[in-house]
This record gives structure tokens, C-alpha cells and sequence, in this order.
């Protein structure tokens, strides 16, 4: 459905997450940009938040109406009609965080 390929990016590709139909997809940057292809629907980024920890992965929401970013220092980062239910930014971790999944 597409790719960055022909895009210059700030950052590299980090994560990526199908819609619910998988005719589509969402590919994350480690600087928060979102980018959308196929059905997937755009709902916001976090490319120029200037975010304090790099961005290590995405999850969409059941409807695939939103989806979650994940920063390696376990923030959260809702986005469409993703919910912010917490998330461990802030805390001391023993390592940083590396993914999510839904």
C-alpha cells in the first residue's frame, strides 16, 4: 500500500501496526511521525513534540480508529480514539522499554 522509501525522514522507521481490515498499515518513526497507507486513517503524531525519549513502537486500537505510541521510557501516547489509561513515564526502569503490543 505504500512505504517511506521516496520520503526523507527526520528519523528511522520504528514500529508498525496493520489496520483490522489488513488493507492498510501504519508505520511509526523513532521521533514520533506517523505515517499512514491503504485504509489506515491518520489520527495525529508526535513528530514535532520534541518527545524526551525516542518513540520504539506502535499499537492500534481494536476499531483501528486510533492507536498508541510507545517512548522508551515507557510513556504512552494516545492518538484517534485511543484511550490513555497511564502509563510508567517517569518512573525509574531497570532498562529502557522496547515495544508494546495490544
Amino acid at each position: 500500500y505504500g512505504s517511506t522509501g521516496g520520503i526523507p525522514l527526520n528519523q528511522p522507521v520504528v514500529g508498525m501496526a496493520a489496520t483490522p481490515s489488513g488493507r492498510g498499515y501504519w508505520l511509526v518513526a523513532r521521533d514520533g511521525g506517523v505515517f499512514s497507507f491503504g485504509d489506515a486513517a491518520y489520527a495525529g503524531s508526535a513528530g514535532a513534540a520534541g518527545l524526551p525519549a525516542p518513540v520504539v513502537g506502535m499499537s492500534r486500537t481494536p476499531d483501528g480508529r486510533g492507536y498508541w505510541l510507545a517512548t522508551a521510557a515507557a510513556g504512552i501516547l494516545p492518538f484517534g480514539d485511543a484511550r490513555a489509561w497511564g502509563s510508567a513515564s517517569g518512573q525509574t526502569l531497570p532498562a529502557p522499554a522496547v515495544g508494546v503490543a495490544s
